[in-house]
């Protein structure tokens, strides 16, 4: 008699525990990387009335109610939802970004991250975001431009504390070369092209065409003079000499004139080779030369974005940029055995095993899933289910109420027969 009165209460209990949980996860709905729980039950042990040693042909037994075995977290995908910034960033997959805060590294789905006053890639509250930082800068200068940074090993990620300031080195021309249609009449031809000098300068290499004197008996010769100038043209820094030979359809048989120096640095001049260049033949349209050299000038660092593999890319002031670092995915063997700091951060721990990387066939570090810069996870809380199953969870707790109530009236009775 008096037992039903304790199952419910311990009923009562368990149920009001799973509330609480349901609760809690209908409470974060709309909150980024909120993984949601669920309690699971367990009957507690039974008390033996009549076992099958005795005789009997059956074992009779009553159970004593119900307990809270667990709270497990639900790892589905939440949905991807557009952010306002390249720094958000959603997984889509297995995986969890690495943070550390307070000498402490935790994980989470949640990718709100942003670069803080000091171009630190942070979380919201502060927390670093752990990741491999390129070895392509020093001291303020990045000394190579890379499309990605690699992945280091798991005991090698490190908080991604980015340069405040940063240049992109000038890279001088060496090369200019040219093409184009130099006609067959005897004018002055020429044609300039931009070259960039050590001391970060846009200079001018001219090229100017003049027929020699006598001409071949098939074909044109050309003599080449080519200068090199300040942008303004007021300080010339050389001037070389060549020729260029064509042939009776135009083409470029050979040519020859000396790299020019550029206020320090030698350019080289190319002019192609047959119809590949620059030619010399008659024309319905007008004869027109173009050029082009290599090099570019230097920059300063503009600041810093996230991209589509997680590489974070520095932008600089002359139009190029360089990955110089790149966000870690860790992968658990047993992600269900993280334990829960809040909905939407986790530590590690002895059933969840220590965090891994994956890795390709040839054995590099790799991501594992999709990352989408300008994303957000959103919860993968239910509001429909959660719904559902508080009302499933308040007849339940209701029904072990009734309980409590018939076991005490059973009470009330047995003592009013006693008086």
């Amino acid at each position: 008699m008096n037992q039903a009165f304790y199952t419910g209460i311990v009923g009562m209990q368990a149920h009001q525990h799973s509330i609480d949980v349901v609760a809690d996860n209908l409470a974060n709905v709309n909150t980024v990387g909120f993984r949601s729980s669920q309690a699971e039950f367990a009957s507690i042990f039974e008390e033996v009335l009549n076992s099958s040693s005795s005789g009997s042909t059956t074992n009779d037994s009553i159970g004593e109610g119900t307990r809270i075995q667990a709270t497990v977290t639900n790892m589905q995908q939440g949905s991807l939802l557009l952010a306002d910034q390249n720094t958000d960033l959603a997984i889509e997959g297995d995986g969890w970004f690495g943070i550390n805060g307070n000498g402490q590294d935790l994980y989470t789905r949640a990718g709100g991250f942003t670069f803080d006053g000091d171009r630190n890639l942070v979380t919201g509250d502060g927390f670093y975001v752990l990741g491999t930082k390129g070895d392509n800068f020093t001291d303020g200068i990045l000394t190579e431009q890379l499309g990605q940074v690699a992945i280091a090993d798991v005991g090698s990620q490190e908080a991604l504390i980015l340069p405040d300031t940063l240049s992109f080195p000038v890279q001088p021309s060496t090369l200019a070369t040219f093409s184009g249609n130099l006609g067959t009449e005897e004018i002055l031809r020429s044609v300039s092209a931009v070259v960039i000098s050590a001391n970060n300068e846009h200079n001018r290499l001219r090229l100017d065409f003049t027929q020699t004197v006598p001409q071949p008996t098939t074909g044109t010769a050309w003599n080449i003079v080519g200068t090199t100038t300040s942008n303004d043209g007021e300080t010339v820094y050389d001037t070389q000499t060549g020729s260029a030979i064509f042939g009776e359809t135009g083409e470029l048989i050979s040519f020859t004139i000396p790299a020019v120096d550029n206020d320090g640095t030698s350019v080289a001049v190319d002019l192609g080779s047959g119809f590949t260049g620059v030619i010399a033949n008659v024309s319905e349209s007008a004869p027109a030369l173009t050029s082009e050299a290599d090099g570019f000038e230097g920059g300063d660092l503009t600041g810093y974005r996230i991209n589509e593999n997680a590489d974070i890319i520095a932008a600089f002031s002359n139009g190029r940029s360089s990955a110089v670092g790149k966000i870690a995915l860790y992968h658990f063997q047993n992600d269900q055995g993280l334990d829960r700091i809040n909905g939407s951060r986790f530590e590690e721990s002895a059933n969840s095993g220590k965090p891994i990387f994956y890795q390709d066939t040839a054995g590099n570090n790799i991501l594992g899933a999709n990352i989408h810069s300008g994303r957000l996870e959103g919860s993968n809380s239910s509001m429909e289910q959660g719904l559902t199953e508080l009302i499933i969870l308040q007849r339940s707790f209701d029904a072990n109420s009734k309980s409590v109530t018939t076991g005490d009236e059973l009470i009330q009775k047995a003592l009013n027969m006693d008086a």
